[in-house]
């Protein structure tokens, strides 16, 4: 790319959207600005973008500027079968991502992880080991900030610890990775890739520019992952929490590494053993990178998770509410339900992707779920799949914040509420991070009615006593 001599257009807005449009202004390029959605925020980050040199198009300009530009910069919002990616493409025009953009810049290594689910916890650990071996390791893509914006800052010596998600596979070719991480591959977006091949397709790309020179971190224990070790020239280390691999493992309740134990997993303040199959990928990458042991345990003793993912927000009478807004698919709900601890009413529900809820009902006969609230778009898709597995503790209940409610009404003391919605957020809110922030909100309104309920003075004239 030349980006003196060609014109862009960056279609969507959010975050990916506008750190390209900020980097391809700050390279000389000339950038045009669109997306289809109308509210405040797309509005804001229009008006930022063209006070700083963007051209803002209308809807009906957009046959007009699939002329005018060269190259179509598309969010991973997006989907490649848009009507707007189509005509670029049969114009026989480029079409990038932002992560694109930041792969061909990027000077610095890059450790890059993807998978259903995990990615980000995985992520925010690798970057914290990094940091505490004295790296200048930055956690971007997917998940903090969008690698075009980490350039400058990450240089020639800093650590990428990209976070990618299919959506951004879709229009990402040039990146190669110096470490590979795939954490698994189970059933999500079904909705956007049509079919599971398309899925699993997407996310063996992360490997495709990988050479003898680098390396591919696999799940052992993922059959599907496992299958990637075939289909790539990196070399592959391996990890697994079932058995003992050339790479990183879990034996007799230790992660352990090529015969070496590290660290006690009860050590790590975080639940579950997809927690534990997340930290062997990243000790298994840290390693590579040049990480000694002593870093390794530091920031694994002093991880506490990430945000959205089971994370515990409070009591409020007796009951304890968990934000797991982070599980937008059926796997990474039957995960969470495998790592709570009491009895639980559960939330679900939102937009939905494409698969079959029925997995998650047969997961809840050993849970500790004595109840499901539904809400959402897909509610009834969700009724529907409890109803033939024989699940019938449940509400359906609209809109979300009556539905925290009814749930917290529904628990008893010393019960959980679960926000893990095996959803997409996108029915009702812009992410997930919006939808764990709404349910926090309505968790501290009914703590505020709890306090105020328990600071009133009964009233009534209890002074007789008096029978029939």
């Amino acid at each position: 790319m030349y980006f003196e001599r060609q014109t862009f257009l960056v279609a969507g807005l959010s975050r990916s959207g506008t750190a390209a449009a900020e980097y391809l202004l700050l390279n000389g390029a000339k950038v045009y600005v669109f997306d289809d959605v109308e509210d405040a925020n797309v509005a804001e980050a229009r008006a930022a973008l063209t006070q700083k040199g963007c051209i803002g198009i209308r809807r009906e300009e957009l046959s007009e500027a699939v002329e005018l530009c060269d190259i179509l910069v598309l969010s991973p919002g997006i989907p490649v079968d848009h009507p707007l990616p189509v005509a670029f493409k049969k114009a026989g025009k480029r079409i990038v991502g932002e992560s694109e953009l930041g792969a061909v810049a990027l000077k610095c290594p890059v450790v890059a992880v993807t998978g259903t689910n995990g990615k980000t916890t995985t992520v925010t650990m690798l970057e914290s080991i990094l940091r505490t071996a004295g790296k200048n390791a930055v956690a971007c893509g997917n998940v903090g900030k969008p690698i075009t914006s980490c350039i400058k800052s990450l240089g020639e010596d800093g650590v990428a610890v990209a976070e990618i998600s299919s959506f951004q596979l879709e229009t990402l070719t040039s990146l190669r990775p110096h470490i590979a991480v795939v954490l698994n591959v189970t059933e999500d977006h079904l909705n956007r890739h049509y079919n599971m091949d398309n899925y699993v397709y997407l996310k063996s790309r992360l490997l495709k520019n990988s050479t003898e020179s680098e390396y591919a971190v696999l799940n052992y224990d993922d059959e599907i992952v496992k299958g990637f070790a075939e289909k790539t020239k990196a070399k592959v280390v391996w990890f697994s929490i079932k058995q003992r691999v050339e790479g990183a493992y879990l034996s007799d309740g230790w992660l352990c590494y090529n015969g070496e134990r590290i660290l006690s997993w009860e050590e790590v303040p975080v639940d579950g053993l997809h927690n534990a199959a997340n930290a062997l990928a990243a000790l298994a990458s840290a390693r590579l990178m040049g990480a000694g042991n002593a870093s390794i345990i530091a920031a694994l003793k002093s991880f506490k998770g990430v945000r959205h993912r089971l994370e515990k927000i409070g009591q409020c009478g007796g009951v304890t509410f968990i934000d797991d807004s982070k599980a937008t698919n059926v796997d990474s709900a039957v995960k969470a339900l495998g790592s709570i601890k009491g009895e639980t009413v559960l939330l679900l529900g939102g937009k939905d992707k494409g698969y079959s809820y029925e997995p998650l009902f047969d997961a809840m006969r050993n849970s500790s779920v004595v109840h499901a609230v539904l809400y959402g778009e897909n509610a009834f898709r969700i009724l529907d799949a409890a109803l033939k597995k024989g699940f019938t503790q449940v509400t359906l209940c609209r809109p979300f914040p009556l539905a925290v409610r009814v749930a917290y009404l529904t628990a008893k003391r010393g019960q959980n509420v679960l926000l893990s919605p095996a959803s997409a957020s996108f029915d009702a809110f812009k992410n997930y991070e919006e939808r764990g922030d709404r349910f926090r909100e309505v968790f501290e309104t009914l703590l505020k009615e709890n306090e105020a309920a328990e600071s009133t003075p009964p009233t009534g004239d209890f002074s007789e006593e008096t029978s029939e």
